[in-house]
């Protein structure tokens, strides 16, 4: 098991799938599969060997499907404002 591969491989599928950016023009699938070939290149670019890469591979193809299906959105205006309400109350005003 190559952990290099698969800690660069986490971090690649969190900073290019943030969650709720699937649109509905593509599956879940069809989307996952196009990243997937993505990933591979960058991979390759940054000098995994084909060894390490395909030794991976079948676990982080459904780490990549989970993060494209999933659906949760995350609204940082409501997030910001929670935070500023929570400060002002801790602070007493």
């Amino acid at each position: 098991m190559s952990m290099r591969f698969n800690k660069w491989a986490s971090n690649w599928i969190e900073e290019n799938i943030p969650p709720g950016a699937n649109t509905d023009i593509e599956t879940y699938e069809a989307r996952a599969k196009r990243l997937m070939n993505e990933m591979f290149a960058e991979a390759t670019a940054v000098n995994f060997t084909d060894f390490e890469i395909k030794e991976e591979w079948s676990r982080i193809a459904p780490l990549v499907l989970a993060a494209v299906s999933d659906t949760t959105e995350f609204d940082v205006d409501a997030y910001a404002l929670k935070t500023l309400l929570a400060n002002e109350h801790e602070d007493g005003d």
